[in-house]
């Protein structure tokens, strides 16, 4: 009678249609991409307002460096989270905490309050984001997860635009403060969307792992600490030790999850797969070019060529709009070919367009060629951030 219940209660879940709680969830995951990108066309304006005395850029770079350090440490935590007490409910939660701190952005008199409410912001994200890909996954049948996926990149590519349009236009029209003020309301309907449209999804009794979770955050915040603030001290011998001393951290980290007997925090049995492996690698280097792109090209277009910020975005409108609408294509067709064949392209397109950048730049290149990099790059993120996520988890 239990197996008979338990089927029925499977069949039952499989036959709700999982798009309405895909679009809830992407309401949130949106709001995450656009506040990353307004940020960036934003700061030159964040450093006039709150750090007018000094001539450096470090202090406001941590702007962007606080949120990034508070998303990245926790997300081994945050996803394990998400097992023990479901999915929705840490997603509310995290987008709750992210609203909040959006509006404290917004209120911050002073760089230092802004930076602190910036690292609640990032927590907040670190709560949300795995809690995406977890319904998707376990939402969506393995033969229609492309889909899915494709309306996960082309959020990507609308984000990409919108963010910083939307940041341009707020900066030149009412001030830094609405970039983080129009997070409010986009909150409130994401929070009120997911929690009547995103399903319950059974827990699991998942123990914690709490030395894996103390060595996994001490290990990542050495790391990513040293890596933010290498340039600042001139890579001081102290600043290489830090992150000497977080790679000898993370390693004891794997060490103990093989030959923990319990239940580890990261079980390294998933490596065995080479996709998983594989993809994962790529991801966290697209990772690692994508956010580390925008921050310097907006620097570069509107304190050195001269650029609003909302012309500084405008150069981005091709990346966006081909990323967009191509990505869903690229989604559907995922389902029925082999991932490589979207993937390769769309990673050497994403590499040749930054190439051309770089040569853009040194040669203070007219302000209409970077339009041409814009649109490689929108073709190549189509097809990468799609096959590249259905292959982790497929």
């Amino acid at each position: 009678a239990s197996t008979a219940s338990t089927r029925t209660g499977s069949h039952k879940t499989h036959e709700r249609s999982p798009w309405p709680a895909l679009w809830a969830l992407v309401i949130g995951f949106f709001m995450i991409l656009v506040d990353t990108t307004i940020v960036s066309v934003a700061n030159p304006a964040i450093k006039a307002a709150l750090d007018p005395d000094t001539n450096n850029l470090d202090n406001v770079v941590w702007v962007t460096s606080a949120y990034l350090l508070t998303y990245a440490v926790p997300l081994l935590i945050t996803g394990r989270l998400g097992d023990r007490f479901g999915p929705k409910n840490i997603y509310l939660t995290g987008l709750a905490i992210f609203t909040l701190a959006s509006l404290a952005c917004g209120l911050a008199p002073s760089l230092e309050v802004l930076i602190v409410a910036r690292a609640v912001q990032g927590l907040g994200a670190a709560l949300m984001t795995p809690q995406t890909m977890a319904v998707i996954t376990r939402t969506f049948p393995p033969q229609n997860r492309g889909a899915a996926m494709g309306l996960w990149g082309a959020t990507a590519g609308v984000a990409t635009l919108v963010g910083p349009l939307a940041g341009g236009l707020l900066v030149d029209g009412l001030g830094w403060e609405w970039i983080f003020f129009i997070n409010i309301p986009v909150g409130i309907i994401g929070f009120v969307a997911a929690m009547i449209l995103v399903p319950q999804l059974p827990r699991t009794a998942h123990k914690f792992d709490v030395l894996g979770v103390v060595l996994s955050a001490i290990g990542l915040f050495l790391i990513v600490f040293g890596l933010q603030e290498g340039e600042h001290y001139s890579w001081a011998a102290w600043i290489w030790g830090m992150v000497a001393a977080g790679v000898v951290v993370m390693a004891l980290f794997v060490w103990t999850q093989a030959r923990s007997k319990g239940e580890p925090l990261v079980p390294l049995d998933l490596f065995r797969d080479r996709n998983f492996s594989v993809a994962n690698l790529a991801i966290a280097a697209v990772g690692f070019t994508v956010t580390s792109m925008a921050l310097p090209q907006m620097f570069y277009l509107q304190l050195a060529r001269g650029l609003t910020p909302t012309e500084s975005a405008l150069l981005l409108v091709p990346l966006a709009i081909l990323s967009g609408v191509l990505a869903p294509f690229a989604g559907k067709l995922l389902d029925r070919t082999d991932p490589r064949f979207l993937l390769v392209p769309g990673l050497l397109l994403v590499g040749g367009s930054l190439g051309i950048y770089v040569a853009l730049i040194l040669n203070d290149a007219p302000i209409w060629a970077f339009l041409i990099p814009s649109a490689l790059m929108g073709v190549g993120n189509a097809g990468m951030w799609g096959p590249l996520a259905t292959t982790a988890t497929r």
